[in-house]
């Protein structure tokens, strides 16, 4: 998870001031938590729960969503998943928005296998997001985090989202003309992308920025993968957690003592993997 609260604190300034280079101050001072960690944050914390049916699962992430939106109301939510946040019965709005990818990432994380890992994201997905595309991205999205935590390589994590996504473009190509979207389906495969194409986490973070668009989100999706395949260097994650409150550090910290963080702080850099070259 800290992947993917990385990515949104990093993008929070350039939501709605994209800039279209990689080169910017990482974790600067105007920087702050937005929707994205928070739901991120509330599904890890669903997940926690033992011994419970998936029924049971998804009616905890539900309650937990809703208890952690309507306590960062100005966070940054949709106006439709705002009102779902406070609603008394939350149904799904057939929302194909990318708040679906962006909250997913403990799905992977926690799941013992690929069809867990899709079962779980359909279940805290379609609460709220049950259109076809928005289910599509979490699923992508929790997928891939679940392959790159189970040690697949880049190559095997292809072969798996291809059948997702047409990935077969760079970053460099988009990136003239690439803009603000808030469409799953718009957001999701760029920020497969920008994993593949990366040389190292804080790389990987750095191109989902470079795009200009939903930034916070969209570095929030890569970064959750980012994470897991690379590993976070310690000092982001120690200063990663000072832009959240003491409440969110406890549940962040709850999560991790279970499922632990890959840390690497070694500085030797990937050789990039350009997915418009792939057979």
């Amino acid at each position: 998870m800290i992947g993917a609260i990385i990515g949104d604190i990093v993008g929070s300034r350039f939501e709605f001031k994209p800039i279209k280079r990689k080169a910017f101050n990482f974790l600067y001072e105007t920087c702050r938590f937005t929707d994205d960690s928070v739901m991120t944050i509330a599904v890890g914390l669903s997940l926690l729960e033992k011994n419970i049916t998936y029924k049971v699962m998804q009616q905890k992430a539900i309650e937990t969503m809703q208890r952690l939106g309507q306590a960062y109301p100005h966070a940054g939510y949709g106006a439709m998943f705002l009102d779902w946040v406070f609603a008394d019965e939350p149904k799904p709005y057939h929302s194909y928005g990318n708040g679906a990818a962006m909250r997913v990432s403990a799905c992977g994380i926690v799941a013992k296998s690929v069809e867990e890992a899709k079962h779980l994201s359909k279940l805290i997905t379609e609460v709220s997001h049950n259109h076809e595309e928005g289910l599509k991205g979490a699923e992508a999205t929790a997928l891939a985090v679940h392959l790159a935590r189970s040690g697949k390589t880049k190559q095997e994590m292809y072969d798996h989202l291809k059948k997702y996504y047409d990935l077969g473009f760079s970053i460099d190509e988009i990136r003239p003309s690439y803009h603000f979207t808030e469409k799953s389906e718009e957001t999701v495969p760029q920020a497969l992308v920008c994993f593949f194409e990366s040389t190292d986490f804080e790389d990987a973070i750095r191109l989902a920025v470079s795009l200009g668009g939903d930034a916070d989100t969209l570095a929030a999706i890569t970064g959750s993968i980012a994470a897991e395949y690379y590993g976070v260097p310690k000092w982001m994650h120690y200063k990663a957690r000072t832009y959240l409150t003491q409440e969110l550090k406890t549940y962040l910290g709850d999560f991790e003592k279970i499922y632990p963080p890959k840390f690497n702080d070694k500085i030797i850099k990937e050789r990039p993997f350009f997915t418009n070259l792939r057979l």
